[in-house]
């Protein structure tokens, strides 16, 4: 069948089309793509439960929890006493953990971690000995420093009040989810197409497809509609978990989330089967999927803001595919952003979709 002259080859699709109707080929594909992935329990585990996994144990790690004590040990000499009771009288005792040691003992623990900062009494003063490398250190001798003042009776020069924000719209794991929705949504679209389509080349099979009555633009059809039908399972259970598992509040329109969504698999699975459409070999689509998506985990934002990099990188940053769909997914779910507002990020992911099927479909190979 596939050595068939191309005229037989289209009458034989003519003929298949008037009998069985137009959408006959695709429907089939569809099915037979959609029972492939769910008989994969690997499927079902990366793209179901691997990002409810990531988020419970980030979840948990970040969770609103009661500031650890600041601990700090004082070196026993004179003068010691009087810093302790100094600190003692600190209105911050609660978050201090105080004690007093021989030198040698002080010394040795502090370089343990035991301890966050050490006191060495000089007279009527006190020197800090801390860890500059160790946040928990810095912070620890500014708060030993402002309980000695205190303690001393010296009074700050401007007044101050503070306030705890821990609601719902405002804590890591609020920041997390659209991240890795984001993530789960590149991984899943570039995997997906990618892997299915160098796997049915070196078994063959897209040669049979091409020779078959089905239409080469219903194949692509097919792998994409695939992709959405498991981005709307994905949609919603990554965020229905982060609603019930930690009341986060969805602040925007669900069907603009759900269409930011759809664009984003599109544009991921074009990107997908442009990795594709050459490579002969698992390890050869595996390796450029790497260097496509490492940079994309790396400075699109999923667990940290890409605002940490430097100024100069940050433009680029926002030019990358992943960046622009994590961008609009918060936008919309933590700040209840219309469509209409997200013209830059929206224009990203258009055209490294239209770019990358364009190229897809004029290098792609069928044997």
């Amino acid at each position: 069948m596939i050595d068939e002259p191309r005229e037989i080859q289209a009458e034989r699709r003519v003929r298949t089309v008037l009998v069985h109707g137009r959408w006959t080929g695709y429907r089939m594909l569809l099915m037979a793509r959609l029972k492939e992935m769910f008989r994969e329990p690997e499927v079902i585990f990366w793209i179901f439960l691997f990002p409810i996994l990531l988020a419970l144990g980030l979840g948990i790690a970040f969770r609103n929890k009661p500031a650890e004590a600041v601990r700090i040990v004082i070196v026993q000499q004179p003068g010691s006493e009087r810093i302790a009771e100094l600190l003692g009288h600190s209105p911050d005792l609660q978050t201090l953990r105080v004690a007093v040691q021989p030198p040698a003992q002080a010394d040795l623990n502090f370089r343990l971690g035991k301890f966050d900062v050490e006191l060495v009494p000089r007279g009527a003063g006190v020197e800090y000995v801390y860890d500059p490398a160790r946040p928990e250190s810095v912070l620890a001798r500014s708060l030993a420093d402002s309980a000695l003042q205190a303690g001393a009776g010296s009074k700050p020069a401007v007044s101050t009040i503070s306030r705890v924000n821990s609601e719902p719209g405002s804590r890591y794991i609020d920041f997390l989810i659209p991240g890795l929705l984001g993530m789960n949504l590149m991984g899943s679209g570039m995997w997906g197409i990618g892997f299915a389509i160098v796997e049915m080349r070196q078994r063959k099979l897209l040669k049979r497809y091409v020779a078959t009555p089905m239409g080469r633009g219903d194949f692509l059809l097919a792998l994409a509609t695939s992709r959405l039908i498991l981005m709307i399972a994905e949609l919603g259970l990554v965020l229905g978990f982060g609603v019930v598992a930690f009341h986060m509040r969805v602040m925007g329109s669900w069907w603009a989330i759900v269409l930011v969504s759809c664009l984003g698999a599109l544009s991921f699975a074009a990107l997908g089967l442009l990795t594709a459409s050459r490579a002969q070999k698992i390890e050869t689509v595996s390796g450029i999927m790497n260097v496509v998506m490492m940079p994309m985990w790396i400075f699109s934002g999923i667990f940290f803001s890409y605002e940490r990099f430097p100024a100069a990188v940050i433009p680029l940053i926002k030019l990358l595919p992943l960046t622009a769909l994590n961008d609009m997914l918060r936008a919309i779910i933590l700040e209840g952003s219309s469509l209409s507002s997200q013209g830059a990020p929206l224009a990203v992911i258009c055209v490294w979709g239209g770019i990358s099927f364009f190229c897809a479909v004029r290098f792609f190979r069928w044997t």
